[in-house]
């Protein structure tokens, strides 16, 4: 490597270091559907005589919040503080949720609903006793639930509420029907940051992204990519080009990035040219569960702090890469963030 290519090397960590030391005090709230994703742990036991499938032996359940929960945890795990705003079954599903976010997540706005299932996803893993669980099922509760008219309401206000005085927003719409771009319209107008600035507002949206307008920016994976233009994307490069620039024009995004898994991530931005940013570490990925969720809360936590949209991806990069190493609904800390900086720079 030239001294020359050393130096911009050095500099580029120092500015990602100096982002990532502001993540620590942002506020972003985080708006969306909660989910609560459980995972049940067993070891193969022998073939049950009723039908071909595993006897498992229970072993435990772990749950962790998933969806705009798994956002806010890992703001939280970044060192930033999440406000959470959702609604969630009074419940035991709903009570296992709230206990299990981290310290850095405000849950007050989390509103218990009477007679609400709590969204669950529950995964079945199985393995021998020195072997990895491997997940052999999922089973979803409640997700198929649309909100009523009274617990929209009941939403719209804690939303609006919880988005003054916020540094971003980050909004997470898994389909729940809570999340809505006439909702978000009004955030737009009326979200502050303490400063009485307009804040920074992304977007993850499983299946309406067309709707939602005028934002910071967006996160769709590639698959999404191409079910929202109905074109085929993998390894062909142009058309990759021509998803992302039509996201950009019809979305009217300050940023469209999309994630590519193993390929890595391309930052699509108004009159800039692409930018590809290849996949940070391995390629033997363990398990890709909630890594969009990884992604737009590094990505929120850097535009907060004052990072740019590529140096935003940039490190968002490295965080998605970091916890698709880790097994289930995981976060990334800031140690390992700031650890991963320093070996990107042969520290």
């Amino acid at each position: 490597m030239s001294s020359r290519a050393r130096d911009d090397q050095d500099a580029r960590r120092m500015v990602a270091e100096a982002i990532v030391d502001l993540f620590e005090g942002c506020r972003i709230a985080v708006i969306g559907d909660f989910v609560a994703d459980e995972f049940v742990y067993g070891r193969v036991g022998r073939l049950s005589r009723e039908a071909p499938v595993l006897i498992l032996e229970y072993d435990r359940t772990d749950t962790v919040p998933g969806g705009a929960g798994n956002a806010a945890n890992n703001i939280a795990a970044l060192g930033g503080h999440a406000i959470a705003v959702g609604l969630v079954g009074d419940d035991a599903a709903g009570e296992r949720l709230r206990g299990s976010f981290h310290p850095g997540v405000d849950a007050r706005r989390l509103a218990r609903v009477a007679g609400r299932e709590t969204p669950t996803k529950t995964r079945i893993l199985a393995g021998g006793i020195h072997s990895a669980k491997q997940q052999i099922v999922r089973m979803d509760r409640g997700t198929r639930r649309r909100a009523t008219a009274e617990e929209r309401r009941r939403f719209e206000a804690a939303a609006l509420a919880a988005t003054v005085r916020v540094d971003a927003v980050l909004v997470s719409d898994y389909g729940g029907g809570l999340v809505t771009p006439a909702l978000v319209q009004k955030i737009k107008r009326t979200a502050r940051t303490r400063d009485g600035e307009a804040p920074h507002i992304l977007v993850d949206s499983r299946y309406d992204l067309r709707r939602y307008r005028g934002l910071t920016a967006c996160t769709p994976n590639e698959s999404e990519a191409e079910a929202l233009v109905g074109e085929a994307i993998g390894d062909d490069i142009r058309a990759l080009e021509r998803a992302g620039r039509r996201l950009l024009d019809e979305t009217k995004m300050g940023a469209v990035l999309i994630t590519r898994g193993s390929r890595g991530m391309a930052l699509f931005e108004p009159d800039t040219p692409t930018r590809h940013i290849p996949i940070h570490g391995s390629d033997e990925i363990a398990d890709v569960t909630g890594a969009g969720d990884t992604v737009i809360a590094t990505m929120t936590l850097a535009l907060a702090s004052g990072a740019t949209p590529y140096e935003a991806a940039q490190l968002a990069n490295i965080a998605g890469g970091l916890v698709v190493m880790k097994r289930g609904t995981a976060t990334v800390s800031i140690d390992e963030l700031r650890a991963a900086l320093g070996i990107e720079a042969g520290a």
